[in-house]
């Protein structure tokens, strides 16, 4: 008994680590101080006051699959008092955040004002007071007036704040859970509710133990774990030993297509994760998956390729930081509203090693090279820069993923294929319908849009015209559309579930077909999958 209570206890593999801010589930938006007082005002106060005042109503809209995704409390109806004191502790304790956002609204009000082509100097003394000193007026080139935020300011003032963020862990056994940008964590008896900083290293204690035995009294003391709680606590553990990794040792290059956009590249040498969402293992499972138990000792290059929350999952992340040597990040300008700095992001969360990609640039790893590919559309026309695609190549065998990007405007990559030549296996999205742009960006939005604008500026990737031209442009031998949002454990935070008859299944559906037909590999990946390749361009298997 002594032994088991000192050193042999692993964590099960069935442990969500559940990061919340706020009792929300945390995603990139809810990090940035600016974006984060947005979304409390604009979507999870609003959210709140609708199912005090309608809960049947939410309870309905969670029953309707076309519904999947709205802005509607997945609570059956009930636990309206427990949501009434959510609001009441959300005003008092996000007071600083709540005027900051009304503080930027009367911003957005002044500069539509009074922004007219003029000098915006004497303007600096009408800026909010909260704000000042944190923002910067400017004008386009079209003299169009707006501001930025010295957001590195921003993350060292009040307005940014770890104690609202925890982690709360539960067992799963089973891949259904509530939307998750809609539904906040109310308590549970299932439910343990950590109160720490995301940045704290206690989650990188208690995430080793997935692999690494360790003292349970050691982590009830790391993480201050009551006596009311302890019982809890130590249905997380077990004694049995975890199911060993084998490291590719292999001469070729392996692809593992975990869901969606994630996938893991592996040579003898060097190991890269894409956009990492992975499923937990350890449970009964209809679809067959990669987990996170799949995963290497060490990750040498995590990349990521926009800021969108099926691409930047902290409950995926936060575990993986102690095995991350390295985070491959799209380089962002400029302190705009929209488009947070990822950089800031990933260093207030405790990740090192950041390193920030631009548009043509490379990181090289041995044999290895990493660049940088534009990424178009998929954000709604908005000014965002945090978004790339990636080229990675080993010796001769060449593999791009382009993600979620849309194909307006073809000639770019025919600009790009002139500099980095021909690919031998290209991945690519093709949720070609998307949501529109205030589903996402609403909160941030300074003005209403109507509902025939929204709807024209869709969160979406290529369809099949457009595919076909970025798939041919490249002269590829092996074309995957994936990002899809398909499987089971992406639901949650994707709101997706198509039909046969849904126009994103239809067009990729359009482009695999049509690719066979002419005798190149193609296939929508969903579940899992894996390939070896030799470096010099062959298909093994």
């Amino acid at each position: 008994m002594d032994a088991e209570k000192v050193g042999i206890h692993y964590l099960r593999p069935n442990v969500v680590f559940e990061p919340l801010v706020n009792q929300w589930y945390a995603w990139a938006h809810l990090m940035s101080p600016a974006t984060a007082a947005m979304n409390i005002t604009d979507r999870h106060l609003k959210i709140i006051e609708s199912y005090i005042q309608a809960p049947e109503i939410h309870a309905q809209a969670c029953k309707n699959p076309k519904m999947l995704g709205g802005p509607f409390m997945d609570l059956g109806g009930g636990r309206v008092e427990e949501v009434k004191v959510l609001r009441n502790s959300t005003i008092e304790n996000q007071k600083d955040l709540i005027e900051f956002s009304a503080a930027v609204k009367k911003l957005n009000r002044l500069l539509l004002a009074k922004g007219q082509g003029f000098s915006l100097e004497s303007l600096y003394c009408e800026v909010p007071e909260v704000l000042q000193g944190y923002v910067e007026l400017v004008y386009d080139l079209n003299n169009q007036p707006s501001f930025r935020f010295f957001e590195s300011l921003l993350y060292k003032s009040k307005y940014y704040k770890p104690t609202s963020q925890s982690i709360a862990l539960w067992l799963t056994d089973n891949d259904e859970r509530p939307f998750a940008l809609s539904t906040p964590r109310l308590n549970q008896k299932n439910v343990l509710q950590l109160q720490m900083p995301f940045h704290s290293a206690a989650i990188d204690e208690l995430s080793r133990m997935k692999r690494v035995p360790c003292s349970l009294r050691y982590m009830k003391e790391l993480l201050n774990i009551t006596e009311e709680d302890e019982s809890l606590f130590d249905s997380f553990f077990t004694t049995e030993s975890p199911k060993p990794y084998e490291r590719y040792t292999g001469e070729n290059v392996r692809m593992r297509y975990f869901g969606h956009a994630c996938i893991l590249i592996e040579t003898k040498e060097a190991s890269f994760l894409l956009d990492p969402v992975v499923s937990y293992y350890g449970y009964p499972q209809e679809v067959n998956r990669f987990s996170d138990m799949d995963l290497p000792e060490f990750i040498d290059y995590v990349l990521i390729t926009h800021n969108h929350q099926d691409h930047i999952l902290f409950e995926t992340l936060l575990p993986l930081r102690h095995k991350i040597k390295n985070i491959v990040i799209p380089k962002t300008y400029g302190g705009a509203l929209q488009d947070p700095s990822l950089k800031l992001m990933f260093e207030n969360i405790g990740f090192k090693n950041i390193i920030e990609l631009g548009e043509m640039e490379t990181v090289h790893k041995n044999e290895c090279t990493i660049t940088g590919i534009p990424f178009m559309g998929e954000h709604s026309d908005l000014n965002i820069h945090a978004k790339i695609c990636y080229h990675l190549k080993v010796a001769d065998f060449a593999m791009l993923f382009v993600a979620d990007s849309n194909n307006v405007e073809p000639k770019l990559y025919q600009h790009v294929q002139q500099q980095i030549g021909n690919v031998d296996v290209l991945f690519m999205g093709m949720e070609c319908e998307g949501a529109p742009l205030t589903w996402l960006y609403g909160p941030l939005m300074g003005q209403p849009l109507a509902r025939d604008k929204d709807n024209s500026r869709r969160l979406s990737g290529s369809d099949y015209s457009r595919g076909k031209l970025l798939v041919d442009v490249f002269n590829v031998s092996e074309v995957y559309v994936y990002a899809m949002g398909q499987e089971p454990w992406i639901e949650f935070i994707s709101s997706i579930k198509y039909t046969k008859e849904s126009t994103p299944i239809v067009e990729s559906d359009k482009l695999v077909d049509y690719y066979r037909s002419i005798g190149i590999i193609a296939e929508r990946l969903f579940g899992e999958k894996e390939i070896l390749y030799n470096r010099r361009n062959k298909v093994l298997a």
